[in-house]
């Protein structure tokens, strides 16, 4: 027998110097929850560890990550109904809470990549990603809004935008608008490949930003689909995106490995929300070791293909590696 692969498993020691897929902090970026007011925090009860943050706060949870080796930041703004309304105009007011504390966030902290969220269901009394007629999401129409949105974080000093509506066009229509008002260097992450999936359910508990009606098949991907995929990858492509995104992770590595091995362009895969819960639900009843089954997800997600993750294990990675 010439190969004994057991060779090179027989101790930690051998297993690290042969391993070939490593995670570290600087693969991800951590989501994060704002809530206005101050001294708030306040956990999401679909989301054991995860919290809704007022900026003061958040600030906090900023520089402890950062003592941590995180780096990168993703802030998604909880609104108050009575703030929302049907074409999302509070996205756009200089003076809403959420792009002062982007701005706020930044000045802060010039050193880390912070990214936001263009999609209208945060603001929109309708809970969808876009301007709702006769039951009918409009597409070209939307992007007025979504352009005004990019602007305004942009203009807050956030580093890349994160455009998650999967309206046709949006990319290119934000990045013309972008570059006439002078923010070249203003990135944008497409949620390329964004399914219409089960595992959100947390996450719009956490922004209470549930569709109001019907669901959002006719604008997110249908799971069945794969060479779909390409199709908006060559699109977002040619319009200008610096990062591809898959979303969610987990039950779409192949999607991941798809692009990665399609396009030049950084991968980045969508740990979400639903995809953390199912994990810290099942530790909490002593079904699996949490930390284990968070590490081989997370492994998962980058030998598949991806670059950047997306993920609420951020800062639990952070504080087991420390």
């Amino acid at each position: 027998m010439l190969q004994r692969p057991r060779r090179n498993r027989k101790s930690a020691a051998v297993r690290d110097l042969v391993r070939e897929t490593n995670l570290s902090t600087d693969d991800f970026i951590f989501p994060l929850f704002l809530v206005s007011g101050s001294k708030k925090k306040i956990e999401v009860d679909s989301m054991p560890g995860i919290f809704r943050f007022s900026e003061d706060l958040m600030l906090k949870e900023i520089e402890e990550c950062l003592k941590l080796g995180i780096k990168a930041f993703d802030v998604f703004p909880a609104y108050p109904e009575e703030l929302k309304d049907s074409l999302a105009t509070e996205s756009y007011n200089p003076n809403t809470f959420y792009l002062k504390a982007l701005k706020t966030i930044k000045q802060t902290f010039p050193e880390v990549c912070l990214m936001s969220d263009v999609a209208m269901d945060p603001y929109n009394s309708d809970g969808h990603d876009g301007i709702v007629k006769d039951g009918k999401i409009l597409n070209d129409e939307t992007l007025e809004i979504l352009a005004r949105m990019s602007l305004a974080q942009a203009d807050a000093g956030v580093d890349i935008l994160g455009p998650s509506d999967m309206m046709d066009g949006r990319v290119g229509f934000i990045r013309e608008e972008l570059d006439n008002a002078g923010f070249i260097d203003t990135s944008i992450m497409s949620y390329t490949a964004k399914y219409a999936s089960s595992f959100y359910g947390p996450f719009r508990d956490a922004l209470d930003s549930a569709p109001k009606f019907g669901d959002k098949k006719t604008y997110q991907m249908d799971p069945s689909n794969s060479r779909e995929a390409l199709i908006e990858a060559d699109l977002d492509v040619n319009e200008g995106a610096d990062y591809l995104m898959v979303k969610p992770a987990l039950a779409y590595l192949d999607i991941i490995q798809l692009l990665s091995q399609n396009y030049d362009l950084p991968i980045a895969a969508y740990n979400v929300s639903g995809e953390y819960s199912m994990i810290k639900a099942s530790a909490e009843r002593g079904w699996i070791d949490g930390g284990s089954a968070m590490l081989e997800s997370l492994l998962s997600i980058k030998r598949s293909g991806a670059r950047i993750i997306l993920t609420y294990f951020a800062k639990e990675f952070a504080l087991m590696k420390s």
